[in-house]
């Protein structure tokens, strides 16, 4: 929603401004065609050399994200802080009845309570890496946390992928303006001979295109991949939990405490409560009894 309202107020303060200072919508509407032709496809055959299919896709997918906002919810670190709950209780109680949620999680009738983290593979295979990794006694906190540290840098990395793809796309919008007006002022010497009037409006939508490449740069597609990676950063903390949780546990610590290093360690408008996540986890035990 904001992501839509903020396109709404730059193009009825760019554009009203421009009107209540005197100015003529003709002259731009006229030339927006052929400009946005000249810019705007200049911009997608850039990105599509400087970019291949699969990287294509995910820009084209992420770009959704300047209006959805981070994937993951306040309910959604509630549920995951009590979902790595009942595996480290039954990792505790009974290393031979964990296997059958690790090895099959699409099967697992404790993924199936949570089934937007159910279907996350990143975060699935996460958890259930590293509890596999433990139960064959490799359990060494400090090597575990240097393995998920380069895990999770590879998988941010991957992820702001499509904000560079899109800064980059915006660093060079600006020059493709300037091709498009040089074009314009081409066109405009080779109709020298005609009178003021007419050279005057062949400049001014000459000099469309400079304004296109400027505008669409700062005023859209430079915020696009701003917006792009703050809520990748924003998301990348749900699987920071996950990291968390599973190295206070292979420290031995009370299951209890592994949960509440993860609350802890949780961005704060998404914290769950301390009383509302003790509540959850004490329904948890009693439906487990």
């Amino acid at each position: 929603m904001l992501g839509l309202i903020g396109i709404a107020v730059i193009l009825v303060m760019v554009f009203g401004g421009y009107v209540a200072a005197g100015g003529k919508m003709g002259i731009i509407l006229k030339a927006l065609p052929f400009e946005m032709i000249m810019i705007g496809g200049a911009a997608v055959g850039a990105f599509l050399i400087a970019n291949d299919m699969p990287s294509v896709k995910h820009t084209i997918k992420d770009i959704g994200k300047v209006f959805k906002g981070p994937k993951w919810k306040g309910a959604d670190y509630k549920d995951l802080l009590c979902l790595l709950f009942e595996l480290i209780r039954i990792a505790r109680a009974n290393p031979v009845a964990l296997e059958e949620h690790i090895e099959n999680p699409d099967a697992s009738s404790i993924f199936g309570k949570y089934p937007r983290i159910q279907h996350d593979h990143e975060a699935v295979d996460l958890i259930c890496d590293t509890m596999r990794a433990a139960s064959m006694n490799y359990d060494d906190p400090h090597q575990v946390e240097e393995v998920l540290d380069k895990r999770m840098e590879a998988a941010l990395n991957h992820a702001m992928h499509s904000s560079h793809a899109l800064q980059t796309v915006a660093d060079g919008l600006p020059a493709l303006g300037i091709v498009a007006a040089v074009l314009g002022v081409i066109k405009t010497m080779g109709s020298i001979d005609q009178p003021p009037e007419v050279l005057g409006k062949m400049i001014g939508g000459a000099l469309v295109g400079t304004f296109l490449g400027v505008f669409l740069a700062y005023g859209l597609m430079g915020p696009f991949a701003a917006r792009v990676k703050t809520v990748v950063e924003d998301d990348i903390h749900f699987y920071h939990l996950i990291r968390e949780v599973l190295i206070a546990n292979l420290h031995r610590h009370p299951a209890n405490i592994c949960i509440e290093v993860g609350r802890q360690n949780t961005p704060h408008h998404l914290r769950p409560g301390f009383g509302d996540l003790e509540e959850a986890m004490r329904n948890l035990k009693q439906d487990a009894a």
